[in-house]
């Protein structure tokens, strides 16, 4: 059985309408598709898009924690050899 909703859902969009290295919006992490399309999909699909956009944005961020981690330990390894 369907649930009715009573409030749309409104769009994840945060207004950083860029395309990152994997085609995804860095500002809202969904695909060019989902944001060209977003107004005429049904609301079960605009829950799985945000779902997925959650997950890509931890994806990302984990990404580049582990990017400045690197840089930290190679800048600090860099440091020690100068001295």
């Amino acid at each position: 059985m369907e649930q009715i909703e009573f409030f749309e859902i409104p769009s994840p969009c945060i207004g950083i309408c860029q395309s990152g290295p994997k085609g995804y919006c860095i500002g809202c992490f969904r695909s060019r598709e989902e944001r060209l399309h977003w107004n005429v999909i049904e609301d079960e699909v605009k829950r799985k898009i945000i779902k997925a956009a959650v997950q890509r944005r931890k994806r990302a961020e984990r990404e580049a924690r582990k990017r400045h981690a690197s840089q930290d330990i190679q800048e600090s390894g860099q440091l020690d050899l100068d001295l």
